[in-house]
Order: C-alpha cells, then sequence, then structure tokens
C-alpha cells in the first residue's frame, strides 16, 4: 500500500482566546506544537504566523524564524507556508517565498467563505506561481472547486507548475465546496484522468476533518489535519492539541493497512529536493 503523507496545518487563523488554548501562536510555541505532531507521524507542515496581537501576520522574519526551528527540530520535515489570504493581501501574500520553503498553497481560483470572497485574480495566481518557480519551491494546489482541479492542470500543462501536480480538496467550508462523497469521489477520477501521475491530499473543515481524512485514506490519497481546520461554527478547537489529531490520522492509517509516510518518502513521492541535513551528509 502507498505510504499516506500526514500535513499537519497548526495555527491559521484562528483566536486563541479561553476556549482555544491548544492554538500556537508564538513561534516558539508553533515550533513546539510541530515537534510533537512530527514526533506523531507528520511529515508536512503547512505554517501560518501570527503578529504579537495575534493576527494573522506576513513577516518574513517570522516565517524564517519557524522555518529554521523546524528544520532544527523535526529533521527532514517538510516546511509549506500559506501563501494565502491570511497571509496578507495582493502580493505581500508570497513575500515570504524567497526564503525557500519546500512548498507553498497555491490557490489557483476564486470561491466564497463564510463571511467573505477568497480572491485569488488570475494575475496573482500567476505571479504567485512565478515567484514559486524562480525559488524551486513546489505548489501544494488548494481545489475549493471543482474549476480549479481543471486550472490546476491547465497550468500544469503550459509549465506555469512545473512537474508531478500536488492537489489538495478543500471541503465543508460554509458558502464553498461541502463535504460530499459524490464529489469527493469525483475529484479524484478527475485527478487521475487529467493528471495521472499527480499525488492528491484532501482537508476537511471542522466537523468535516475526520471524514475527509477518512475518506483520503482509504481511497489512497494524502490527509491534511490540524487545528487550522479543526473549528467549528462558534470559533472554538475540536482537539486538544495538533499532535493528537495526527494521532487519529495514524489509526485510520493502521485500519486501512497504510504506512505513514516518513519524511523522506514524503520528499521523494512530491518530488521535492532533500532536507537540508541531507544535503550536509
Amino acid at each position: 500500500m502507498k505510504p499516506c503523507i500526514i500535513c499537519v496545518a497548526i495555527t491559521g487563523s484562528l483566536p486563541r482566546k479561553r476556549d482555544n488554548p491548544a492554538v500556537p501562536i508564538t513561534v516558539s510555541e508553533q515550533v513546539e506544537s510541530t515537534h510533537a505532531a512530527f514526533e506523531a507521524g507528520a511529515s508536512i507542515v503547512h505554517a501560518h504566523v501570527r503578529n504579537d496581537d495575534e493576527t494573522p501576520s506576513s513577516d518574513p522574519e517570522k516565517f524564517a524564524r519557524l522555518k529554521e526551528g523546524v528544520e532544527r527540530h523535526c529533521p527532514g520535515m517538510i516546511v509549506q507556508f500559506s501563501t494565502g489570504g491570511r497571509s496578507g493581501a495582493g502580493r505581500a501574500r508570497g513575500g515570504m517565498l524567497g526564503l525557500r520553503p519546500d512548498m507553498a498553497s497555491l490557490s489557483v481560483g476564486s470561491n466564497n467563505f463564510p463571511t467573505r470572497v477568497y480572491e485569488n485574480p488570475p494575475d496573482l495566481v500567476d505571479w504567485l506561481a512565478a515567484e514559486m518557480r524562480t525559488h524551486g519551491i513546489k505548489p501544494e494546489v488548494e481545489a475549493f472547486d471543482l474549476s480549479h482541479i481543471h486550472q490546476a492542470v491547465a497550468m500544469n500543462r503550459d509549465g506555469r507548475i512545473p512537474g508531478r501536480l500536488y492537489v489538495q480538496f478543500v471541503m465543508g467550508v460554509k458558502n464553498a465546496m461541502p463535504a460530499d462523497e459524490d464529489v469527493f469521489d469525483y475529484y479524484v477520477r478527475t485527478v487521475e484522468r487529467l493528471a495521472p501521475d499527480a499525488e492528491w491530499c484532501a482537508a476537511g473543515i471542522g466537523p468535516h476533518q475526520i471524514t475527509l481524512n477518512a475518506w483520503a485514506v482509504a481511497a489512497g490519497g494524502h490527509a491534511r489535519t490540524g487545528l487550522e481546520d479543526n473549528v467549528r461554527l462558534d470559533r472554538t478547537t475540536l482537539a486538544p492539541s495538533n499532535a493528537a489529531l495526527v494521532r487519529r490520522v495514524v489509526a485510520l492509517c493502521e485500519r486501512h493497512g497504510r504506512p505513514v509516510a516518513t519524511p523522506a518518502q514524503a520528499r521523494a513521492m512530491l518530488d521535492l529536493r532533500p532536507a537540508p541535513a541531507e544535503i550536509g551528509s
């Protein structure tokens, strides 16, 4: 059975108030939480950073310290920066790409969110993709809609996203694509038909997280978990820690006979460059 790559999305924009003590905010808290998730079985960390007042930040210096801490304490772990709307506006969303993380998220189209439009205009998408090519960063395409899969395939074919595609289905966002198993199955068939060498992952929001984890593991894909996505409508978390959520996916892998991918296996499956420690060895 193909090893399952587990991605942990550690922070996002969830407020850390009295009801959210598990959400790591400072860089040191994020590194500590990532290390626990790494020890539990995660091989990718999806990262945002925060300002001192706990609002989302696009500060490259904080991204740099987070990357350095993860590389030091989680040898070989894949560092994936978010270029989503929580990371700033316009080209500020890609201001940290010069730090050359292994991966970065790339939303290739717009869609509705609970209270706003998540805007990803074509010129910004093309600029972010170009920055990732310049710095040797592999995009993780975040597909909130079927059209985003088709757009990712078109960008792959014309070279804007080079190499093997990695597509993540995001389901369960209010006002966007619901967590529907028939749609999920069609997403899988669409990727396998249009980009047969692609790898794919799935992320479910709030109470749908475990559902999408289970569908992805059972169908041979990869799984995203973590406190960023694990949130109720009242903005409180549903789990005690990122590591606990990773262990839940590991249990699903055991149930379905899927080995959990090591960081080295994940890098090979995603055609990533060797980890810094491997380069120096």
